[in-house]
Formats: structure tokens, C-alpha cells, sequence
């Protein structure tokens, strides 16, 4: 999307094909192991130069949003201007009337298509489109240092936030910001699906109890969307048993989507609430999305391959 316009970003969901918690460290984080992708659904964040940072909320979920001090897009933009990350004389057009030079500014605009609190990343991938948004309107000569400087802003906004910076799958272990390239993933559709409820993951991992699971053993790639779903059925996602105690709806979703023509594989993504199902192709899914309650959140979309960014 940023190739077609320059002022905007697109903010793909990050979705967990199989989360296991690994352990605890001392200071309260959890450990996890996890493989995330990206589709082709997500929010939208467009900047403009301005005098001074500001935010605008649209979409269908910005009335569950603030636009103050704590939103991650006005987070990043803060913290990649603290860092020297660029300045308004790097901005298409040249430096805007009023604008003091080395101080940078934006007018954003944030389309918040996700649900919040759902499982999916949606702060996360928000604030990671904000800096590479940013980070391209305010570069200058030298901006190559700046951006050398990203994924360390990111992993200051939230243990989320570096892998979504770079919109590509990845596999996650550590507290999520240690990032090792995937398997080899196939395209394949995907079904997303929310019943309406936001769902904290501090409650979901207080909720959580048992044994810690290991990090299973990846092949090297699976050549079809069959073979991948076949594998990953095998593992789990750790959170998803608290999270139907929590919230009794995320069990009623994950049985619908089970029960959908071509489906491969369901499960919840993140801490929940959001599910989701993986299918042969991108026109297996729409049509299958197609048989969900409409008074549910619903999006069918496409997983890319391997190597691709939305």
C-alpha cells in the first residue's frame, strides 16, 4: 500500500498459527514460541506534514479507541522523533509554514478496522506502520541510520511491535521480540473471526495454569496450505483454554469455523479473542466466511508465501 501512496501505511493483523508458552523469567514476562504471519486484512494509517504531532480516529472500532497520551501510533511518532529519526526538511514538499526546523511533526490519521484488545496485534501493527510510515516522510540524507534504528524503537513500544515492524512472517520466541526467519510458508486463505468481545491478555495469562510446553520442531517448509495445516494441527496455542474459561464465546466461534466447508485448521490467535481458519485458497475462505453470523466480526483474506509483505 505505501508504494501506491506515500502517505499511507498499511497495518496488517499479526495472526499466531501456534503459540506455546516456554516458561516465566523473573520479572513476571512469559516466555513464548510462536509463528506468526501476516494477511492482506488490517488497519490504514496516513500522515500529512504538520506543525506538530496529532491524531485523527475513523474505521469501524475507533469509538473503542482514545486518541490521547497512551495510543501507540502517537507513541511511535513520539519515540521515532525523540530518537533523531528524522526532520520536517525531509518531508515531500519541503518544510511546512511554522514548522521549526528539526522538530518533527505529522498530522495522523489512524483507519482502525481491527477490533481492539483482540488477539490479532492491532496496537502493535498500528504503531509499527506509524514508524515505517514515519520514518519514510521524515527521512533525510543519511535516513539509512535512522531506519537502522527501528527495531529498537519497536521493541521499546511493546514485546509485539518488531514483528510487526516488519510485516513478514516470522518465527517469535523469547517475551516475542526475538525473531528468526519461518519455514518455508505457502499462500493460503484465511477466515478471521471475533464475536464482538475484547479480551485483556494480562487476564487471559493470569488465567492461565499448568505446564510449560516446549518449542516444537519445524520442517524447513510445507509446499501446500494442507501439508502446513496438517503439521500445525499437531501443536496448540497455550492461551486458548483460559481464554474460552474467560470468555465462553471464543469456544462457539472456533466450532463454526471447524465446521466450515474447506476448512484446514481453526484456532484462536494471540490471547484472543479473535479465531481463525485456514483454507486451500483465498476464494475457499471468502466463500466459507460467507456462512458465519453476520453479527460477528468477519474477514477473509489471503496468507501470503514466504518472503512476501502485504
Amino acid at each position: 500500500m505505501s508504494a501506491a501512496d506515500p502517505h499511507a501505511e498499511f497495518a496488517p493483523a499479526k495472526i499466531n498459527l501456534y503459540l506455546h508458552i516456554t516458561g516465566r523469567q523473573g520479572d513476571g514476562y512469559h516466555l513464548l514460541d510462536s509463528l506468526a504471519v501476516f494477511p492482506d486484512i488490517g488497519d490504514r494509517v496516513i500522515a500529512r506534514p504538520a506543525p506538530t504531532l496529532s491524531l485523527e480516529l475513523a474505521g469501524a472500532f475507533a469509538g473503542d479507541l482514545g486518541a490521547g497520551e497512551d495510543n501507540l501510533v502517537l507513541a511511535a511518532a513520539r519515540a521515532l522523533a525523540a530518537s533523531g529519526g528524522g526532520v520536517p526538511g525531509g518531508v515531500p514538499g519541503g518544510v511546512p509554514e511554522g514548522v521549526p526546523e528539526g522538530v518533527p511533526g505529522a498530522a495522523l490519521r489512524l483507519e482502525k478496522n481491527l477490533p481492539v484488545a483482540s488477539g490479532i496485534g492491532g496496537g502493535s501493527a498500528d504503531a509499527a506502520a506509524t514508524l515505517r510510515l514515519l520514518a519514510r516522510l521524515w527521512a533525510r540524507e543519511g535516513g539509512a541510520r535512522e531506519r537502522a534504528d527501528l527495531p529498537a524503537i519497536a521493541a521499546r513500544l511493546g514485546a509485539d511491535v518488531p514483528v510487526c515492524l516488519g510485516a513478514r512472517a516470522a518465527r517469535m520466541s523469547g517475551i516475542g521480540t526475538a525473531l528468526a526467519p519461518p519455514p518455508r510458508l505457502p499462500e493460503a486463505g484465511i477466515v478471521l473471526a471475533n464475536p464482538g468481545i475484547a479480551l485483556p491478555t494480562r487476564d487471559v495469562f493470569a488465567a492461565r495454569g499448568g505446564a510449560f510446553s516446549a518449542p516444537p520442531a519445524l520442517p524447513a517448509g510445507w509446499e501446500d496450505a494442507a501439508a502446513m495445516a496438517a503439521d500445525l494441527a499437531a501443536l496448540g496455542n497455550d492461551l486458548e483454554a483460559p481464554a474460552i474459561a474467560l470468555r465462553p464465546q471464543i469456544g462457539t466461534v472456533l466450532a463454526a469455523l471447524r465446521a466450515l466447508p474447506g476448512v484446514l485448521l481453526a484456532r484462536m490467535s494471540g490471547s484472543g479473542a479473535t479465531c481463525f481458519a485456514v483454507f486451500a485458497t483465498a476464494e475457499a475462505a471468502l466463500a466459507a466466511s460467507r456462512r458465519l453470523p453476520r453479527e460477528w466480526w468477519v474477514k477473509a483474506g489471503v496468507l501470503p508465501a514466504t518472503g512476501s509483505r502485504v
